[in-house]
């Protein structure tokens, strides 16, 4: 098994997108790149702890690559938006991909370069290795499927997710 942990805005987005995805075996909201050696969402969400809302994606190599697991990261969030996507706003809702190893490093920018091509503004997702990870509270797990009134998620998040289904259709 490998893991790729990912910061695209808010993490209840990120997190479905990877849900129900073929050779996916869990995604696991959380926050890493902080200061904070106890960060909990109240402090993550004021920004004071330097962390990044993430996705933890813990993934089957045989059945999708790390390349793969970020072609849908850069479709679920807009990473031309430094410190925010849309009216979320702030550092904990940076585009950040957190590697583990050189060769992670080495494909994400390989993929930054080629998906630059399809924004017009450029691409600000920070590179930065795993540092400072920790999971979120229970209660953010699965937030989307459990939560599927919720104003948010019906305005934000399911629009963000059928997108993706649509695009990527051929990975659930």
């Amino acid at each position: 098994m490998a893991k790729a942990v990912l910061g695209g805005g808010c993490f209840w987005c990120v997190e479905g997108a990877y849900k129900d995805m073929r050779g996916i075996i869990s995604a696991l909201p959380g926050y890493a790149g902080g200061h904070d050696p106890n960060p909990n969402y109240n402090s993550v969400c004021s920004g004071i702890t330097g962390h990044a809302e993430v996705v933890e994606i813990i993934f089957d190599e045989s059945i999708i690559s790390y390349k793969t697991i970020l072609e849908v990261f850069f479709t679920v969030h807009d990473p031309t938006q430094l410190n925010r996507q849309g009216n979320d706003i702030g550092t904990q809702y940076r585009s950040a991909i957190f590697y583990l190893d050189d060769e992670q490093k080495l494909t994400a920018d390989k993929v930054i370069d080629e998906f630059q091509n399809y924004f017009d503004d450029e691409i600000v997702t920070e590179v930065t290795e795993l540092s400072n990870y920790h999971e979120a509270e229970e209660y953010h797990h699965n937030y989307f499927q459990l939560n599927p009134g919720n104003g948010y998620c019906q305005m934000v998040v399911a629009p963000k997710l059928a997108k993706v289904r649509r695009k990527m259709s051929h990975l659930y």
